[in-house]
C-alpha cells in the first residue's frame, strides 16, 4: 500500500516558470500566525479595550507578529495579512479598513523580508506603510489623538499610528525576532522542520 500521492509543483509564470512546491509546513505556519495575530488582538481588546486595537492610537501588540517576516519569509507575510483580515473583518468599522489594513501589513512584511539582513531597519521601515496606508483612511471614522491637534486630522491619524506602530513592530516585534534568532531557540525549531530564511 502506497502513501498520498506527492503534492505536484506548481508552475509559477511571472518569474521564468520555475517550479514552486507547496509545503504543507507552510501553509501551516501561515495559519497559526493569521490565527495568533487574531486571538492576540481579541483578548487585547478585551483586557485593555478597543481603542488600543481598532482606534486611533492602535497598538496592536499582533503587529509584532510582522517582524517575524524576517525569520520565516512568505508563511508569515501571508499570515499577518490574513490574520489582519480576520481582525478587521471581526469588528467592522468600514471597508476600506478591512481592505487596506491587511494591504498594509502585506507590504509592511514583505518590506521586512526583503531587509532581513538589517534586521532593526527592516523593523523600523516595515513600521512605515501601517502608518501612512491606515492612518490615511483611519481618520474618516475617529479623530485623532488630541495632542496631535496642531495637525491637519488626516496628518495628524498617520502620526499616531506610524508611532503606534514602531512601537509594536520595531521595538516589540524587534525584541521577538531577536529572541527567536537566537542559535538556542532557532536550531530547535529549525531540527523540528521550521524552515527560516
Amino acid at each position: 500500500m502506497s502513501g498520498p500521492p506527492p503534492v505536484p509543483p506548481v508552475i509559477n509564470p511571472g518569474v521564468g516558470g520555475e517550479k514552486v512546491k507547496i509545503d504543507s509546513r507552510d501553509v501551516t505556519l501561515t495559519s497559526v500566525l493569521a490565527a495568533l495575530y487574531s486571538i492576540i488582538n481579541v483578548i487585547q481588546m478585551i483586557s485593555i479595550g478597543n481603542p488600543t486595537v481598532y482606534g486611533p492610537i492602535q497598538l496592536r501588540i499582533a503587529d509584532s507578529l510582522v517582524a517575524l517576516a524576517a525569520l520565516f519569509g512568505w508563511p508569515a507575510i501571508a499570515g499577518v495579512a490574513i490574520g489582519c483580515f480576520l481582525t478587521n473583518a471581526y469588528y467592522f468599522i468600514g471597508v476600506q479598513d478591512v481592505i487596506f489594513g491587511p494591504i498594509a501589513n502585506l507590504i509592511a512584511a514583505t518590506v521586512i523580508f526583503l531587509l532581513r539582513r538589517h534586521r532593526f531597519m527592516a523593523c523600523v521601515l516595515g513600521a512605515l506603510p501601517i502608518g501612512i496606508i491606515v492612518g490615511g483612511y483611519l481618520w474618516i471614522f475617529f479623530p485623532p489623538p488630541e495632542a496631535l491637534n496642531i495637525l491637519p486630522v488626516w496628518a495628524a491619524m498617520i502620526v499616531s499610528i506610524t508611532i503606534s506602530s514602531l512601537i509594536a513592530i520595531a521595538v516589540i516585534g524587534y525584541l521577538l525576532l531577536s529572541i527567536l534568532c537566537k542559535p538556542s531557540i532557532l536550531e530547535p525549531l529549525k531540527s523540528h522542520g521550521l524552515k527560516t530564511t
